[in-house]
């Protein structure tokens, strides 16, 4: 092989050694992406059915219940214009409560209903997330 080969066979296979460990970091990036949705987006089936997501509202009064076991709960996540019911198992955040905006991570199980791995309660009074807050917003001037 004549030097001038030698180095294209090199800047070549520097070339697709940095292609493939592109392709997997942006595979590894999209295979751990979560999106947010407010429970509108879930009601017009926006929402993605076979994939984990964020769903984010405020705990509707009167629709927290404990199950017999002891460590599930089923609720209700609303934007006050969509109401999405969600079931979680586990222990809640101590400040998690009716009226409060949660965030829950989790995906669709078959049967229809969001199943939550994880629960995020807000942290005081007047903090709640931006994305929360847009889509209160957005129902709120829809109702008028």
């Amino acid at each position: 092989m004549k030097p001038r080969q030698k180095r294209l066979a090199i800047v070549g296979g520097i070339a697709a050694a940095v292609a493939i460990a592109a392709a997997l970091v942006l595979n590894a990036f999209q295979s751990n992406l979560v999106f947010f949705y407010s429970p509108s987006q879930v009601a017009a089936h926006e929402a993605p059915q076979a994939r984990t997501f964020r769903i984010g509202g405020m705990v509707e009064k009167g629709s927290l219940k404990r199950l017999p076991d002891g460590i599930s709960i089923t609720f209700a996540v609303t934007d006050n214009a969509a109401s999405v019911p969600v079931r979680f198992k586990g222990i809640v955040p101590a400040l998690f409560r009716e009226g409060s905006g949660v965030v829950a991570d989790g995906r669709f199980e078959p049967g229809g209903q969001f199943v939550a791995e994880t629960i995020l309660a807000k942290h005081d009074e007047r903090y709640m997330p931006p994305e929360i807050a847009g889509a209160m917003h957005k129902s709120e001037s829809l109702k008028k």
